[in-house]
């Protein structure tokens, strides 16, 4: 093909070129020739691309860049490429992955918070607009193959059912052909809720037999890869590696833990001078950068109670192992690119965090993270905590370490992950390395780099134009700029010289070396006051201050007065305003301004669906509810009827050994279990269970009934009630109860063996006023009445 017969790449799909040579009226004919079919291929030489990005990793978490916590592959991709010690994320994770894979502003594209908390506002509504294609879009539909595995957080809540919308799903809209992994912020490692493209499916063993995530999520990724090369050698690929690992909960091997055991008994304190003096003596921040105070918010480490320090040093300990295990996982992909001969011509970024180290953990830490979405952190006592301390890491667990070790993992920096003003909130290591197209090896790299730069990078070296139209529709302009001038430079001039910050309204501006800050607002404290946004106290730091360290705000008024000005700009450039500093009332869809999929009183479900996260079902909590459920059974028939949530807070509806019985788990802390006294009858029943709600405000008790073809068979009294979330991960099931097991009387994806005919859910008054038995025609009449 000559080079006038190149097709132009900024309009997406490339049009078609319809035949304009001769045509014969017979094929056979001598001179009959048609130009063989040609695949759609991108330009020569384009690489292939592997994005690896790790989940609440803080700069000095990593080996590679001073951390405690040992990562071989990451500092062997460092030594034979390039360390970058001025990258920098959204400091939340959603944000920093719509940024990622569009190369845009997280609010330029509907993404300024998570999708939980989503607004009707344009830069907080969770939508990506049509005019930002991602990607593995615009690579897909420029012939290269794309894969994701691991984490998709970038669905609008209300498009996570089965019937989607698919369009912000990575093989939807998403522009990846191939998907396995999960939704959401995070997931359970040993009982993943996942699926395959827009399938669910269910991991192939079991904790017992060895099953973790982060080795499946590899084994598929590696899986791809090679079959790819196997029957596409000559067409390039994308792959998105994006394990949950390392955000909470840590879950690893006691392995992977043990061998730290001991290292982190002095403290987090103590670890954040090692990490200080390690970074220095690897280069990765400069001599003359200063350790940042810690908080008066972050207590020391000499005035945690001494009966607690045992339980915080194996916390550490967990989240050592559980990284450098995401490491390994991340060289076995690695290795088999090596074995494959692909490495050479991979342009391999390995973003070691997608914001800084989490401090949602609290200052204790967690040995279940229900407690802390739900308000109840007080509940974990230093004596429940210890008690458990073995369990760390475990299938038995869904914790999070304490906000001291994320504030020692963002070492130099202040504070943490959601905290954008500050470094500690954005600065995550990267490390590039393309053995074929970066000549460099084993330096640093000091330019100003944002995570909107991938993008464009990706597009330079490929050899492809930015897009200017996608799918029939014009695209906004990349806001990032492309990284490729410091591959073999180290002093090649920063072209990123304005970037804006902004999450849950801690702000700031990045200009020309100066930043100008403020916080708003502290992670792990959820009850605070708010101040008002013109009373927030903003800071300066100049453009020789590497970590932030000292505040020049009131020696220099006019420039801080200049960089808000900025911000301002940039806000409104991007979709910043309004700011919104509401946390709890956001996760009301109502109050919020978001769609919600299910409204009214009542909802039907039916045998086969599965899967439903919380924002797919009616909301039952805080409020007076019936679940009436169908079922046909034979003599020994048993199994869950219905389920919502697992192991760490739920409730379950099933029969034990033919006898039905309800249990509602309170975060893990109780069970309360009521259940008829005899088995069901072979035969059609229905099997119905009502709650009174106390009311007087969230997470208050009620009373229990359990009635079978409207005769009581059973009552109890809750004495306490989930108030907010049964479970960030685990969904509502018919006919099973997927992933960990909401009851203890039965094991992990228990399956009714009998038949469901339906479950309906009635909520106030519905609940209260509807007989204790009517048939099914009534209920299905009602239902779609309500529709």
């Amino acid at each position: 093909m000559s080079q006038n017969d190149q097709p132009s790449r900024t309009v997406l799909p490339i049009p078609d070129r319809p035949y304009a040579g001769p045509i014969s009226y017979d094929a056979s004919e001598p001179g009959t020739e048609v130009p063989a079919i040609e695949p759609l291929r991108p330009p020569t030489d384009a690489p292939n691309v592997l994005i690896v990005l790790l989940d609440d990793v803080g700069f000095g978490a990593s080996s590679a860049f001073g951390g405690p916590c040992e990562t071989p592959t990451a500092e062997r991709l460092g030594a034979a490429g390039l360390r970058y010690n001025r990258f920098h994320t959204t400091a939340l994770c959603a944000p920093t992955r719509a940024a990622l894979l569009t190369g845009r502003n997280h609010h330029a594209v509907g993404m300024g918070a998570v999708t939980e908390v989503a607004t009707s506002a344009p830069g907080y509504d969770s939508i990506r607009p049509n005019t930002a294609a991602p990607i593995a879009e615009t690579l897909r539909l420029n012939g290269y193959s794309t894969a994701q595995f691991g984490k998709c957080h970038e669905v609008p809540v209300w498009q996570t059912s089965p019937l989607g919308p698919f369009d912000a799903w990575p093989t939807g809209g998403g522009g990846f052909e191939h998907f396995y992994g999960f939704l959401g912020g995070e997931t359970n490692q040993y009982f993943p809720s996942l699926y395959h493209g827009t399938t669910p499916v269910e991991p192939e063993r079991t904790p017992e037999e060895g099953y973790h995530l982060t080795e499946d999520l590899a084994d598929r990724a590696i899986d791809w890869i090679r079959q790819q090369k196997a029957l596409m050698p000559d067409k390039p690929f994308f792959t998105y590696f994006a394990p949950g690992a390392t955000h909470a909960p840590h879950h690893v091997p006691p392995g992977w833990a043990d061998k730290y055991k001991g290292r982190f008994d002095d403290g987090w304190d103590a670890l954040r001078e090692r990490t200080f003096a390690r970074q220095i003596e690897l280069g990765v921040i400069p001599l003359d950068a200063e350790l940042t105070a810690r908080h008066d918010e972050i207590p020391a480490w000499e005035d945690v109670p001494a009966e607690l320090r045992p339980v915080l040093a194996r916390q550490m300990e967990v989240y050592a192992g559980f990284l450098e295990h995401t490491d390994h996982q991340v060289g076995r992909v690695i290795d088999a690119l090596e074995e494959l001969g692909a490495l050479e011509d991979t342009l391999v970024y390995y973003i070691v965090g997608d914001n800084g180290a989490s401090g949602e953990g609290g200052l204790n830490g967690s040995f279940n993270e229900g407690f802390v979405f739900n308000g109840a952190g007080h509940l974990e006592t230093p004596g429940f905590l210890a008690a458990h301390l073995d369990d760390f890491g475990t299938p038995a667990a869904y914790n999070h370490y304490a906000v001291g070790w994320a504030h020692a993992c963002d070492t130099p920096y202040q504070w943490t992950k959601q905290v954008a003003s500050h470094w500690g909130g954005t600065r995550c290591g990267a490390i590039v390395q393309w053995p074929r197209g970066i000549s460099a090896s084993g330096e640093v790299r000091s330019q100003f780099c944002h995570v909107i730069d991938i993008v464009p990078t990706i597009l330079e070296a490929a050899g492809l134009p930015e897009p200017l139209s996608v799918n029939g529709v014009q695209q906004m302009p990349m806001h990032g700029t492309s990284m490729g001038h410091t591959f073999d430079d180290a002093a090649a001039p920063e072209r990123h010289t304005t970037q804006y910050f902004e999450i849950f309204v801690n702000r700031g501006i990045y200009h020309q070396g100066w930043t100008a800050v403020t916080k708003h607002s502290t992670p792990w404290d959820g009850n605070a006051q708010m101040p008002a946004l013109d009373d927030d106290v903003w800071e300066l730091y100049g453009p020789d201050d590497w970590t932030q360290a000292r505040d020049l705000a009131a020696e220099q008024p006019d420039k801080l007065r200049e960089l808000q000005r900025l911000f301002l700009l940039e806000a409104v450039r991007y979709d910043v305003f309004p700011l919104d500093d509401r946390r709890i009332e956001r996760f009301d869809p109502g109050l919020a301004g978001r769609p919600q999929l299910i409204t009214g009183n009542s909802q039907m479900l039916f045998p086969g669906m599965g899967r439903l996260t919380e924002n797919t079902v009616l909301n039952i909590k805080n409020k007076s509810h019936a679940v009436t459920a169908e079922v046909a059974v034979g003599e020994e028939d048993a199994g869950v009827i219905v389920a919502q949530g697992g192991a760490f807070g739920g409730w379950s509806l099933y029969l034990l050994e033919g006898r039905p019985v309800y249990c509602y788990n309170l975060l893990g802390l109780q069970r309360v279990k009521v259940a008829g006294p005899a088995p069901l009858t072979p035969g059609e029943h229905q099997v119905r269970m009502e709650f009174d709600y106390d009311g007087g405000g969230l997470g208050k008790g009620g009373a229990i009934g359990l009635f079978v073809d409207g005769v009581p068979v059973g009552e109890g009294r809750l004495g306490a009630s989930v108030p907010l979330v049964f479970s960030p991960d685990e969904t509502t099931d018919v006919g099973s109860d997927g992933a960990s097991p909401v009851s203890d009387d039965y094991g992990p994806g228990s399956a009714f063996t009998g038949r469901v005919r339906f479950v309906r859910i009635d909520l106030g008054d519905d609940a209260k006023n509807a007989d204790h038995m009517i048939t099914a025609n009534d209920l299905f009449r009602l239902a779609m009445a309500r529709q």
